[in-house]
């Protein structure tokens, strides 16, 4: 199973999320340090939607996602990008 597709089971067991999209973003990087040509799951971004994080402030959602995800980030995920909302809330995307 891909990085990708196990960031998304996770989030979708914890949050039940009305919309999620996981995306690798490594490719953006290529060339930002030496010898990394921006293959591979190393640089992802996530935006979710769930009713969980109603009433959490924003650093309480990124803390939440960071928590559920720390074995990811431990295991060499590089960068993680997270856009988190309530339903209702303004999203960019």
């Amino acid at each position: 199973m891909s990085l990708q597709s196990r960031i998304e089971e996770k989030l979708v067991q914890a949050f039940q999320p009305e919309r999620l999209m996981v995306i690798n973003e490594s490719h953006l990087h290529a060339g930002h340090q030496p010898g990394f040509d921006g293959g591979g799951e190393t640089h992802m971004r996530i935006r979710i939607v769930s009713s969980a994080f109603a009433g959490m402030s924003r650093v309480a959602r990124h803390r939440a996602i960071n928590d559920l995800l720390k074995p990811e980030l431990d295991a060499g995920l590089h960068a993680l990008a997270v856009e988190p909302a309530a339903p209702g809330e303004p999203t960019r995307w």
